[in-house]
């Protein structure tokens, strides 16, 4: 599961290492700090900070993590909003490079963090989103291994620094009214007429039965034939099966000269489970994982369906994340962290995280 946003109390999270968003001091605080040293035992994470002594901001220390459920606590100091004249991007971008670069050191492989500087610091969430992005993808280009989890205290934070959020509930609202029960009324009475139509035709014109059929009445010599002829009509539709969901993907892969590489860590799932699709050609992937892959191949809808058909499913147009995935591959927006935004303000399952 290299990365995954959650909707949590950052102090309850299990990870390898848990991030604290410290102040300079390295002094007990309110929200995530306050949070993260009451969880720890208040003394023990007190005298631990004091003994390291402080930490500038765009910097990381480490402490145990004492009663945490994690080994280790990253404290992190990112920069205090300024109003984006002060270097307060670079700041945290160092923060998070700072946070990583203890994680690879502590040979930890999973770490879990808040967004930093967005809370009392005053960092505009989209910015800090922007940059939790680009510096998590700058990770796992090369680590992808590593289980990296954004932890959000609630959707809020989404809706304001991902700007497709109103976009996306525009969609869903269009996508509402087309299947309105309204419409549907109208079509179920258009498709009665027809049928009405159909029945009133001649009985003289039915068409006649094809020559060869029999009823249930007629002799067992012909039902047997004709029983025997579709047994063999059925052998010949298995012996000319599609390709499967594996074939087609690695067929693809290769049309778009990328490596297995390139595609697992666009796809945000583990090399472990992209092997046991390149080994077994019958793999049967989840939505979420097909869905995934089919944006790492920036595969348009026709494309992208056909693709999930080869494992039995679709996108439709009567399910939250179906109608979020369709608004993302309609528009050409592949961006796999900004979907998975999406799919966690509506409180959908992300798609990789495996």
């Amino acid at each position: 599961m290299p990365f995954s946003i959650v909707r949590n109390d950052i102090a309850r999270v299990q990870a390898d290492c848990v991030v604290n968003a410290a102040n300079t001091h390295l002094a007990p605080g309110g929200g995530v700090c306050g949070a993260i040293f009451a969880a720890a035992g208040y003394d023990e994470m007190r005298r631990a900070c004091e003994r390291v002594g402080g930490c500038p901001t765009g910097d990381a220390v480490v402490t145990p993590a004492f009663a945490l459920p994690a080994t280790w606590c990253i404290h992190a100091v990112g920069p205090i909003w300024r109003g984006g004249r002060a270097g307060e991007d670079e700041a945290l971008r160092a923060c998070y490079r700072s946070i990583f670069a203890r994680v690879l050191e502590l040979g930890a492989r999973s770490v879990a963090f808040p967004l930093i500087s967005a809370g009392i610091y005053g960092f505009p969430a989209a910015r800090a989103l922007a940059i939790v992005r680009e510096e998590t993808a700058r990770l796992l280009d090369a680590h992808p291994d590593i289980e990296v989890i954004l932890v959000l205290f609630d959707r809020a934070t989404v809706r304001a620094g991902n700007d497709l959020i109103a976009a996306i509930e525009e969609y869903i609202d269009d996508a509402y009214v087309d299947g309105s029960p309204f419409a549907h009324r109208r079509m179920r009475d258009l498709e009665r007429e027809e049928r009405w139509l159909e029945e009133a035709a001649p009985a003289a014109m039915a068409a006649p039965a094809p020559a060869g059929r029999v009823s249930r009445r007629g002799s067992s010599g012909a039902y047997e034939a004709r029983s025997s002829s579709h047994d063999r009509g059925l052998d010949e539709m298995l012996a000319h099966l599609d390709a499967s969901f594996s074939q087609t993907l690695l067929s693809l892969i290769d049309e778009r000269g990328l490596t297995d590489a390139d595609v697992y860590k666009r796809a945000n799932i583990s090399r472990q489970l992209f092997s046991k699709m390149r080994g077994n050609a019958s793999y049967r992937p989840t939505k979420q994982t097909a869905v995934a892959l089919a944006m790492a191949l920036e595969l348009d809808m026709d494309a992208t369906q056909d693709l999930l058909g080869r494992a039995g499913l679709t996108l439709s147009r009567s399910s939250t994340f179906d109608m979020i995935v369709r608004f993302f591959i309609e528009r050409g927006i592949y961006d796999l962290f900004q979907l998975n935004e999406a799919l966690f303000y509506y409180d959908q399952p992300l798609v990789g995280s495996q």
